[in-house]
């Protein structure tokens, strides 16, 4: 199936590592020109764009922070540099938390967490601002936006998970109503869709060591799911590329969870 992302221009947050690496990776089989967006490690966003190479695409880094408006201005002025134009935006960065051991408690978190909770929506939020206009412009564009299980979900076990999943989850439950209400805005000026991506816990080259001390939480995930194990990256990276393809022509508004059926 031709995915008809040859030439197109797709900015991908987050994108020195992770699941932002293999995202760009597969628009890079793809053929498309990715603007490799990462906030502290340049090393790592060589990297990615190496492989974006590797793989047949074009790749352009630049640095962007959640939270910072400057940094999601410049990365969109490197992109309409660099090209003339924006057709897709994947939004996966985030401001992450670590895991807890078992017993804390939600209210108990410090450390800035009102800060990560403005930050995981509002940086979003911004940047999604920022490429409409040049989505209008063309008539065409492609949103997704990364969430979390942890949505509809909550966390497995109520005795340990990830330190403040409970912010995290409601940053992340914000971008399913801001999707959904923007799928009406949007669409009435072109062929322009925006989706939710739902993984569950996912397998990265860069979690793993993670996943080895989450007091079991790994486990459990995979012995709940239907396939008997997690989803990598890859998996859910090409379910992003197919919905930010020029072959979804109607899927648009929706919340597509990615978790091997878990």
């Amino acid at each position: 199936m031709d995915l008809g992302l040859q030439g197109r221009t797709v900015l991908v947050t987050g994108a020195s590592g992770g699941m932002g690496r293999e995202i760009a990776t597969v628009f890079g089989a793809e053929g498309a020109d990715v603007v490799v967006g990462y906030r502290s490690r340049p090393e790592d966003a060589a990297e990615t764009a190496a492989r974006v190479g590797k793989a047949g695409g074009r790749a352009l880094t630049a640095g962007y922070g959640l939270g910072d408006p400057g940094t999601a201005r410049s990365l969109v002025r490197a992109a309409l540099d660099w090209t003339g134009r924006i057709d897709v935006l994947v939004n996966n960065a985030f401001r992450p938390f670590g895991f807890r051991p078992p017993g804390d408690r939600f209210e108990d978190v410090g450390d800035d967490w009102q800060g990560k909770l403005r930050d995981n929506v509002e940086g979003v939020v911004e940047l999604t601002r920022l490429v409409a206009p040049a989505m209008r412009e063309r008539g065409w564009g492609r949103i997704v936006h990364l969430s979390s299980s942890m949505v509809t979900e909550g966390v497995l076990e109520t005795d340990a998970g990830p330190i403040g999943s409970e912010y995290y989850a409601a940053a992340k439950a914000a971008l399913h109503g801001f999707s959904r209400s923007t799928a009406f805005s949007l669409g009435r000026d072109g062929d322009i869709l925006t989706n939710v991506v739902v993984p569950g816990l996912t397998r990265t080259f860069r979690n793993e060591e993670r996943m080895a001390n989450s007091f079991g939480v790994a486990e459990r995930y995979a012995a709940r799911a239907p396939l008997g194990r997690l989803p990598d990256a890859t998996e859910v990276a090409r379910v992003v590329v197919f919905l930010a393809s020029a072959a979804n022509t109607a899927v648009t508004g929706q919340s597509v969870t990615v978790g091997a059926g878990a």
